[in-house]
């Protein structure tokens, strides 16, 4: 069955930089578009980054020119790179199957704070 695990997120203060990695497995990875979705606190899960089969990169306005999604089909990974952070970046975020965040893992915790 499909499995997707996240890791790499902590506590940052603005400004700073984190790499997120998910690690794929269960299915053809390089079959699929993968994507990262976030969840703030009291708020509803929110798409923030796509990859295509070929590596094209999709990126919801608030995070572009500061998040780069990248992804390795030799390691069934999908990586987010997390640059000029700033408070409201706070949030759970997954790696998933689409922009609604199926078959999502668990989740990695991004504290943004000073």
């Amino acid at each position: 069955q499909v499995q997707l695990v996240e890791s790499g997120g902590g506590l940052v203060q603005p400004g700073g930089s984190l790499r997120l990695s998910c690690a794929a497995s269960g299915f053809s990875f390089f079959e699929k578009w993968m994507y990262w979705v976030r969840q703030a606190p009291g708020k509803e899960l929110e798409w923030v980054a796509t990859v295509g089969r070929g590596g094209g990169e999709f990126y919801a306005d608030s995070v572009r020119g500061r998040f780069k999604i990248s992804r390795d089909n030799s390691k069934s990974a999908t990586y987010l790179d997390l640059k000029n952070l700033k408070t409201e970046d706070t949030a759970v975020y997954y790696c998933a199957l689409n922009e609604y965040g199926e078959s999502r893992g668990q989740g990695t915790q991004v504290t943004v704070s000073s």
